[in-house]
């Protein structure tokens, strides 16, 4: 693609990283193939080609984000299928992250929508305020159809039957190796996770443990940016990513790390971009080193050998979470995984395609949100599992609230079949 950006322009980082990708692009439309909000939408804007036009007229003209502009910006999942699918390699994310952090600085929304956005920023993000948001929504349910405004609805919908207690594990300490020690590595306990799910936490600490892993909560870390990162609020976003990267760094620079284990895919895609993110930074070396050895849980086991265990007469369909399969390009690994642990696993058609939870997109875009999660659950359900497996806490929320079949976060299945406890979930299914 011919781009037209100044010498001025292009001494700005971010401008001078959109132009290489931009240039990138050739027009082919493969993206329009398996970009979920095309497939339900069918306008051309709301592909990743006719995204990339409006980001490139936007950006090169030096403008203002204008409300077309934003309107099909906002409705971008960023489920990164179009990456996968892209011949040309066009790196997509970093250019709608460039996107939405100028559209952040130069657009101002309308007051409800400043609000809304101001509220999951300072919410989701922080696992103590977000347990009192999720109750103030199960006490508000009642008056659900009261509530004009869908988004509202969506976040009195999203909050579970059931609040888990605070899990002790989730606090700064180290846990042992069982047996001899293989690896050190430190757990990202994540934010919204702590509220919704303990159990995911707690069954990955057990996991790894047995299978020879030392395994380290680190002293201040928190949130890993995705949630304000992916809004534009650029400030915000690189002040929690700093304090991971601080608190990881100074674990491995004292007794080391091999690895920063993340088991909710979204982050894991965020923080194996720290590099990018802070390239520009006086932390560019220490996020880099950060962003080296990040690993998604499943990378982690498969180098440690996971045992194989006998058939567990359990058919389980594995949901990839685009984060997982797209955002780090990790497509076997969890499902090699519980094949080797006995258990038998089955996959949706269109598996490449969004369930619409993505992040807080659920939140604000709930009508595209549903009719992606609708279709995911009838490719889900055609295929008879006794249980649904996902490596992402968001999508286990956004399918969990629409079926009957147990979701479940793979480590919780691995961990079982290792000798820990049935998950939760599927307690009273099988025994």
């Amino acid at each position: 693609m011919k781009t037209d950006f100044t010498a001025e322009q292009l001494q700005d980082p971010g401008i001078a990283r959109s132009n290489q990708i931009l240039r990138a692009c050739v027009h082919c439309g493969f993206c329009t193939a398996t970009c979920p909000t095309y497939q339900v939408l069918g306008d051309e804007l709301d592909s990743p080609r006719g995204r990339i036009y409006l980001i490139k007229d936007m950006l090169e003209s030096g403008r203002p984000a204008d409300e077309k502009t934003v309107k099909h910006i906002d409705r971008c999942l960023s489920c990164l299928a179009c990456m996968t699918t892209c011949p040309s390699g066009v790196h997509y994310m970093h250019l709608v992250d460039h996107a939405r952090d100028h559209i952040e600085r130069t657009y101002k929304r309308p007051m409800g929508e400043r609000a809304l956005r101001w509220l999951l920023a300072r919410i989701l993000p922080y696992p103590g305020r977000f347990r009192l948001a999720l109750l103030g929504a199960r006490i508000a349910r009642p008056l659900r159809g009261l509530i004009p405004d869908a988004r509202l609805r969506a976040m009195l919908d999203m909050a579970p039957g059931h609040i888990p207690p605070v899990s002790r594990n989730d606090d700064p300490q180290v846990f042992p190796a069982i047996g001899a020690r293989k690896m050190r590595v430190a757990l990202m306990t994540g934010c919204a996770q702590r509220a919704l799910n303990t159990d995911i936490n707690d069954a990955t600490i057990r996991l790894l443990r047995r299978m020879g892993c030392e395994v380290v909560i680190a002293r201040g870390m928190g949130c890993c940016g995705a949630l304000t990162h992916h809004m534009g609020k650029t400030a915000e976003s690189h002040a929690a990513a700093a304090r991971n990267i601080r608190a990881w760094r100074a674990e491995m620079a004292g007794r080391g790390l091999d690895a920063v284990v993340i088991n909710t895919s979204g982050c894991g895609t965020t923080v194996k971009d720290y590099g990018h993110m802070f390239r520009n930074d006086p932390l560019a070396e220490d996020a880099a080193a950060v962003a080296e050895i990040a690993m998604d849980v499943s990378e982690v086991l498969v180098k440690l050998d996971l045992p194989t265990g006998a058939d567990r007469g359990l058919k389980v369909a594995y949901h990839a979470a685009c984060s997982l399969q797209h955002g780090q390009q990790i497509k076997t690994y969890p499902k090699d995984l519980l094949k080797r642990a006995g258990f038998t696993v089955v996959e949706p058609a269109d598996s490449h395609l969004c369930c619409g939870s993505a992040g807080t997109y659920n939140l604000m875009q709930p009508d595209i949100a549903t009719r992606l999660k609708d279709r995911k659950l009838r490719t889900l359900e055609a295929k008879s599992p006794d249980v649904i497996a996902a490596g992402n806490i968001g999508c286990m929320m956004q399918i969990g609230g629409g079926t009957q079949i147990p979701v479940v976060h793979t480590v919780e299945l691995l961990d079982w079949a290792t000798g820990g406890p049935a998950p939760r979930a599927i307690s009273g299914v099988r025994p």
